[in-house]
């Protein structure tokens, strides 16, 4: 982690935010990035403790300053605090800090837009202090990115993990985009370093290649007439060859099409291999595709999809098994627009609780392999968006119950986002 220091924070909390960044040590050994502390959004009134800019995610992290420490902080998006069962009330400021920190976020969002590159998600960290021994939040608002902690590092770390949603890492050109437009000069080498990738983005490849066509030295030579006549012996059969490769094309598309769904979706397929992330080992149970979107949803979501266009949705199956061999069924729904505003636009309804969501195939007949048949009615949850894509991911355990809340089903849902869908 790469920490530069451009003001001073607004917050004593901001302390404990530094010792823990510090910890992570240079590179990206532990979890890589840049942070910039007291980085100030424009037109914002007071700086923020940091913009921490990581590979697969960006964090925005505000602190809050509670009037004494606790053991225990009730911190809802919507709603009053409370702190050891008793309303948060303070002179200087809101009872809901939440509300500056999401105000923060969105300038934020709105500086790096002018980057021109590859949007990351982003996350709004609320570090509270000087203490809190444990801070309770409603599932939904972990749903939309958002976590309330004291900075101590593991715990800060961990919600680096768990927002780090990017299907991909960051080249190192567009975090330099990013930085940019945050006022904030690092080479390239030094962002390799931290952990972005080292390729060039393909923005800047296709603006920076030239084709350079071949010239022959002696095109204009005149051709023999010896070699005119052995070409044009050659002419029927070059035809008769052409005519039996357009015959076997034919029969190959043909019986392929025979494999697809007749409502245009793609079968399902299946892999016996396990695809690990971060401790998780998930194996592919079939995909299948649909130009339909609304048609295979439910809820909010289908309402929203029949009045929006969705080009195309992907559905991905998948049995995971967490660190304590649990397995647990998973399905990972990706919607692709014609713009990003529709994207963003779909996820903010999806992330809303009880809006719905997509359906499994088992909905549609497609039972799920092998003799175990899950349902997402009880799932854990997670979102995100990548381009003009978003991928909606719903996990339950195949051998218990399950509920929303469950930690153990969030990670594996968050986890599940960083997968390809095999299409």
């Amino acid at each position: 982690m790469r920490t530069l220091r451009l003001g001073d924070t607004a917050s004593s909390v901001g302390n404990d935010l530094r010792a823990a960044l510090a910890s992570w040590g240079r590179g990206d050994g532990v979890a890589g990035g840049v942070a910039l502390i007291g980085y100030r959004p424009p037109d914002h009134p007071e700086p923020l403790e940091a913009v921490i800019l990581l590979p697969r995610a960006v964090l925005v992290v505000v602190g809050v300053d509670l009037p004494d420490p606790a053991m225990r902080l009730e911190a809802p998006l919507s709603g009053v605090w409370k702190t050891d069962g008793w309303p948060l009330t303070r002179q200087d400021g809101p009872v809901n800090p939440a509300v500056d920190a999401l105000g923060a976020t969105s300038a934020v969002s709105d500086a790096l837009e002018s980057a021109r590159a590859e949007p990351l998600p982003t996350g709004t960290v609320v570090a509270v202090g000087p203490y809190v021994g444990q801070v309770s939040q409603p599932s939904a608002d972990l749903v939309r990115g958002v976590r309330i902690l004291h900075p101590e590092p593991k715990s800060l770390l961990t919600a680096a993990r768990e927002l780090s949603t990017h299907t991909r890492v960051c080249p190192a050109t567009d975090a330099r985009r990013m930085l940019t437009a945050l006022g904030v000069e690092l080479d390239h080498a030094d962002l390799v370093a931290e952990g972005f990738g080292d390729v060039v983005a393909p923005a800047v490849a296709a603006a920076s290649t030239t084709f350079i066509p071949k010239i022959a030295l002696e095109a204009n030579r005149p051709e023999p007439a010896q070699a005119r006549q052995r070409s044009l012996r050659w002419l029927p059969i070059a035809a008769v060859l052409l005519v039996a490769v357009l015959l076997i094309t034919g029969i190959a598309v043909a019986i392929s099409s025979a494999d697809e769904d007749p409502g245009g979706g793609q079968a399902p397929h299946s892999s016996g291999s396990a695809v690990p992330v971060e401790g998780i080992g998930y194996t592919a149970r079939g995909t299948a595709e649909a130009t339909d979107c609304a048609a295979h949803a439910f809820g909010d979501v289908q309402a929203w999809l029949q009045a929006n266009r969705c080009a195309r949705l992907i559905r991905a199956r998948f049995e995971a098994a967490d660190r304590d061999g649990r397995q647990a069924a998973v399905l990972v729904s990706v919607l692709r627009f014609a713009g990003s505003t529709s994207g963003a636009e779909l996820r903010a309804v999806a992330d809303r609780p009880g809006a719905g969501g997509v359906r499994d195939q088992a909905a549609e007949g497609v039972p799920w392999p092998g003799d175990r048949q899950p349902a997402f009615t009880s799932a854990a949850y997670a979102s995100g968006r990548e381009g003009n894509s978003v991928k909606l991911v719903q996990a339950v355990w195949l051998d218990q119950a399950s509920t929303p809340e469950d930690p153990a089903l969030r990670e594996i849902a968050t986890r599940a986002l960083r997968l390809g869908t095999g299409t």
